[in-house]
């Protein structure tokens, strides 16, 4: 009895530290999820105005044509992974992971990863791998952005894909953050929306204007996803820590309880002893 309860005191011990642990790493990411969401809604309008830009250009015009606007039938695709450089963060890493995957199933495909779960998950699987240079996340910034969009804007022109496609984890609120795979070239303007009449001039014409804005715009589509990717990881680590924080709580109340009764039945098998010796005395 004296060994389960010895056992049981460790037990304890063990979980306390381990949601010391837990409770810190929750605050840490409170902390660090405030920053994210400034960043995000910092980039949301550079994003926004790029976009609007390139369509008031491109939708006024019968036939607009642009190198950024071909439609290749080669079914080769890359992928602008966007995932964490560390885990505990819920299903944070497997969402878009498993996202990816199911979009690209049957299809020729590279990846680009961005954080080292990416780069992990996709060396383990034998996907081809554009380039490694961007594996940590949590270093990257808005010149590394534009890095990446030069170099994909170069494979795109040259042929080497016919569609690219940015994969990020879109931060929806605290406890929500939605896996997302974006089509970002060939640029398609929506549909649904009518031709207008501009009135801008362009020079020295709208084609060469809309070539140099793709890259601009499809670097601020990369920070931006960034950005939104950070904040839905600190997110869903802190919905993960603070869980396990509170089950370490339950736990060690029910490790408290169980060390109670042990203690109880070791303190009456002690008196039923001392009990039973006294009577053989008498």
């Amino acid at each position: 009895m004296a060994g389960s309860m010895k056992e049981i005191k460790l037990r304890i011990k063990s979980v306390e530290s381990t949601m010391q642990i837990t409770k810190a790493m929750e605050l840490v990411a409170s902390s660090k999820l405030r920053r994210a969401k400034e960043r995000v809604e910092h980039s949301r309008p550079y994003f926004e105005t790029l976009y609007t830009t390139l369509f008031d250009i491109a939708a006024p015009q019968d036939h607009f044509d642009s190198p950024y606007l071909a439609k290749r039938d080669t079914h080769r695709r890359l992928y602008i992974v966007i995932a964490g450089d560390r885990g505990l963060a819920g299903g944070y890493n497997a969402n878009i992971l498993k996202a990816v995957q199911s979009d690209a199933d049957g299809q020729e495909y590279s990846v680009l990863p961005i954080g080292k779960k990416a780069v992990e998950y996709f060396t383990r699987h034998q996907v081809p791998i554009l380039t490694q240079s961007f594996a940590g996340a949590g270093d990257l910034s808005v010149s590394d952005s534009f890095e990446i969009s030069r170099i994909v804007c170069q494979k795109f022109l040259a042929g080497a894909y016919d569609e690219i496609r940015l994969c990020f984890t879109q931060f929806v609120s605290m406890l929500t953050q939605t896996a997302t795979i974006l089509q970002v070239l060939p640029f398609e303007a929506p549909k649904d929306v009518k031709r207008r009449h501009s009135f801008i001039l362009y020079e020295p014409d709208p084609t060469t204007v809309f070539d140099n804005i793709i890259p601009e715009y499809l670097a601020g589509m990369i920070y931006g996803a960034l950005c939104e990717s950070v904040a839905s990881e600190q997110g869903a680590r802190r919905t993960a820590m603070d869980a396990a924080t509170k089950n370490a709580g339950e736990m060690i109340e029910h490790l408290n309880l169980y060390y109670n009764r042990a203690r109880q039945a070791a303190i009456t098998q002690e008196i039923t002893e001392i009990v039973a010796g006294a009577d053989a005395e008498s």
